[in-house]
């Protein structure tokens, strides 16, 4: 295994004819990357290293999302709170790129605006002159850019990945596309297809009759350049045409889309919102208990979908979720069951809508996720105590009820708490999608306060929760470092988004 490897690398300047370029006025503007940077990167560790560098094509013009854009750039369209042009950069930055190079054209000032202010020093637009021939000649405006790495990716900004979608083709090694062996009838009609042989793509046109399509993500090397101003002089100025003619001489890896990830490409209002659909599907988490899945991700998503355009922080919902947890318990704590129960079950839902602003935003931090666990652990001590003192108030004894709440908490904080020391330790998970119909969840917690409250039994709640986490602590100690999780949800962890 090799240490690090220190690369000092040249960054150019975004330019038109020598100087930096507004699309909107002609202007000179600023903002560019530093010319020289310094990087620290891992040298090889057996696993495959993800590419330095990635261009985003977003330069064209969509007239058949006009009704949308309002004449506009399609790369500007907002779906779950990031523009497409935003969501395609951050999803590349988050899976380890360390450079973005966006190529503009229609409406370029705009474009570039959003661009630039995405990761200034890492993220960068480089203007198309000719932009309305083709995408392949959009592409060719990112040639001095990549013109030193061996191998960059590519993609469209229209085209949306799921989570672990592009992983595979970075980790190709090799030139690359990545293909869907079985697109849905739509996605094929509207696709460009994929003459493969032997498992390498040889020519691309949507005039094929073929199977199997492009994900509009590609891994290149610079050869590709020369191959578009070839293909450019016979005609065919478009990325399929360069790319088909780079596969005369060099065949691209067909790596297929996995089993369990997913791409929307946004061509058409109903394209827009079938990927509106596929975010909020892909907010759920495969080891989600049955509360969660059932019953709060169908509201928790619509919320967090509606939510992630305003300019709401991640951590201001988790106090807000706090503080509704909060009045909950004050409410159970005077024996208000039906208020109690309404604002307990809010709050429950209120706490994953958090996570998924965040995780729509590709902006989910370390601190968030420790601010969100911290007043969770605060709002379940405040409602078990809550239903300590109406248990007492309906008669119990205060010694029963005071052990009852003692052991709820108890098991509650020690189940959550053993979970997170696992994932700490590295050990193998338990299948905590099994667990969780042992309802000893934080979902499911809340939802027997619930239940119980509209009934008018704090102390069956107690005795619930007391067993349940008890059975849910039991359940993952046991089955800890056994490594079934597999078994449970499958290879990926998980179901195919839909």
């Amino acid at each position: 295994m090799r240490g690090q490897v220190t690369r000092v690398v040249e960054l150019p300047t975004v330019t038109r004819l020598g100087h930096p370029w507004d699309g909107r006025t002609g202007a000179e503007v600023s903002g560019s990357l530093p010319e020289r940077v310094q990087i620290e990167r891992p040298g090889p560790t057996g696993l495959a290293r993800v590419p330095r560098v990635a261009v985003v094509l977003a330069a064209g013009r969509s007239q058949r999302l006009a009704e949308v854009t309002g004449g506009g750039s399609k790369a500007l369209i907002r779906v779950g709170g990031l523009s497409l042009v935003e969501r395609a950069v951050r999803s590349l930055l988050a899976a380890g790129i360390e450079y973005v190079m966006v190529v503009v054209g229609y409406h370029a000032g705009p474009v570039a605006a959003v661009v630039n202010r995405i990761a200034p020093g890492r993220v960068q637009a480089v203007f198309a002159e000719t932009w309305e021939l083709g995408n392949g000649v959009s592409l060719s405006a990112a040639e001095p850019h990549v013109a030193e790495e061996d191998l960059f990716v590519l993609v469209t900004t229209d085209h949306l990945f799921g989570d672990g979608a592009l992983a595979p083709l970075f980790g190709a090694e090799r030139p690359g596309v990545l293909v869907d062996h079985a697109p849905d009838p739509e996605a094929w009609h509207e696709g460009t297809r994929v003459r493969l042989h032997e498992e390498q793509a040889v020519a691309f046109s949507k005039d094929f009759g073929d199977p199997s399509i492009d994900c509009g993500a590609f891994l290149l090397p610079v050869e590709v350049f020369g191959a578009q101003r070839r293909a450019a002089e016979h005609g065919d100025a478009s990325l399929a045409g360069a790319v088909t003619e780079l596969a005369r001489t060099r065949p691209l890896e067909a790596v297929p889309l996995p089993d369990d990830a997913w791409w929307q490409d946004v061509d058409t209002p109903e394209d827009l919102r079938r990927a509106a659909r596929r975010l909020r599907g892909s907010l759920a988490k495969p080891t989600d208990g049955p509360v969660s899945r059932y019953l709060n991700r169908p509201l928790s998503t619509r919320l967090s979908m509606g939510l992630a355009h305003l300019p709401l922080h991640p951590d201001v919902v988790s106090l807000v979720a706090f503080l509704v947890a909060l009045a909950g318990a004050w409410a159970l704590g005077v024996g208000w069951g039906i208020a109690g129960a309404l604002l307990v079950h809010a709050s429950s839902v209120l706490d994953g809508v958090d996570g998924e602003i965040a995780r729509l935003r590709l902006r989910a931090r370390a601190r968030g996720a420790l601010l969100d666990g911290v007043v969770d652990r605060l709002g379940d001590a405040a409602i078990i105590a809550a239903l300590a003192l109406w248990s007492i108030d309906t008669g119990t004894d205060a010694s029963t009820a005071t052990i009852l709440a003692v052991a709820a908490t108890t098991g509650a904080m020690l189940s959550m708490a053993t979970k997170d020391r696992i994932a700490a330790l590295g050990m193998a998970p338990p299948p905590e999608r099994w667990i969780g119909w042992l309802m000893g969840g934080r979902d499911a917690r809340l939802f027997i306060v619930a239940v119980c409250a509209l009934f008018g039994e704090p102390t069956l709640a107690l005795v619930v929760i007391a067993v349940t986490s008890a059975l849910s602590l039991g359940a993952r100690l046991l089955l800890a470092g056994a490594g079934i999780e597999g078994w449970w949800t499958g290879p990926n962890g998980g179901e195919r988004l839909p």
